[in-house]
């Protein structure tokens, strides 16, 4: 059974979960295992970046923990799922949402037809008029982009811009926890840079708890605080990022770095992974 390390805040102080999964298996109809005793620990006012290939669970945990997983037949077989100390894997979306923790999903999924300040609208539908011009306004600071596109129709925006909308949509619920899935997924690198320099704001600005779900791990790891990387449904390997960052095994198989003088191979082939390999078994 897998045990999950505390994360730390960037001062190096033990900080409180706000956001706590512990020992968690996913099936998928009944038969289908997705996701294999898996632990991860998000601590408030922290980013957390939880790491991974496509099809290596990451976004499985997301759904789990924003109560979706029943959209795709899937549900929590074991473990538990804690916000705030209470139990929620078992919670219906909208009552996560209204609690803070709200989903940005992969491929943005917006209201094409709607302008973006109806999307950002339908993000405030839980907020009064006052509270909803307040969280507007706020949007708009972060991205200022939209207060210019505001009456454009969302289907027509850039890949980027749509991004903004999908965030800015999900601040408008005024989420305690955030929680991303895929961000930089389709965008050119200059968009990602602005992207990720708007994340690290809102977590400086707003005091904002972050979970982070990237296949992009060199953009994710210069923001985050812990990094958690999953294969085939399981955590592999986690630690502090900066600790990450300097990891060879890490800078090789995800971040891109090589001597070149070995062909590149499977993740489960290096030392440290075999030292870990118990939680494949």
């Amino acid at each position: 059974m897998q045990q999950a390390n505390i994360p730390t805040a960037r001062n190096g102080s033990e900080t409180t979960p706000l956001l706590e999964i512990k020992n968690v298996q996913i099936i998928y109809d009944n038969a289908v295992e997705a996701v294999r005793d898996v632990s991860l620990s998000v601590p408030d006012g922290s980013v957390v970046a939880l790491l991974g290939s496509n099809g290596a669970g990451k976004s499985t945990l997301l759904k789990a923990a924003t109560g979706t997983l029943h959209l795709e037949e899937g549900e929590i077989e074991k473990g538990s799922v804690h916000y705030g100390g209470k139990d929620i894997g078992h919670s219906r979306t909208e009552q996560i949402v209204r609690d803070g923790l709200v989903l940005v999903p992969e491929g943005r999924r917006l209201f094409a037809n709607l302008t973006v300040e109806e999307n950002l609208i339908m993000g405030a539908h839980l907020k009064d008029a006052r509270q909803m011009k307040h969280l507007r306004e706020t949007v708009f600071e972060l991205f200022p982009k939209l207060k210019d596109r505001r009456d454009q129709i969302s289907g027509y925006l850039s890949g980027g811009e749509q991004q903004m909308v999908a965030v800015g949509r999900a601040l408008m619920a005024e989420p305690r926890l955030l929680a991303l899935d895929e961000p930089s997924l389709g965008l050119a690198p200059l968009i990602i840079d602005a992207i990720y320099e708007t994340i690290d704001k809102m977590r400086r600005d707003l005091n904002m708890t972050i979970l982070l779900v990237e296949q992009n791990a060199t953009q994710a790891m210069e923001i985050a605080d812990y990094v958690y990387i999953m294969e085939n449904g399981r955590i592999v390997l986690d630690g502090p990022a900066e600790k990450m960052r300097s990891n060879l095994d890490v800078q090789e198989y995800y971040l891109g770095f090589s001597d070149g003088s070995v062909e590149r191979k499977s993740f489960r082939d290096i030392k440290h992974y075999k030292r870990r390999k118990r939680w494949l078994s």
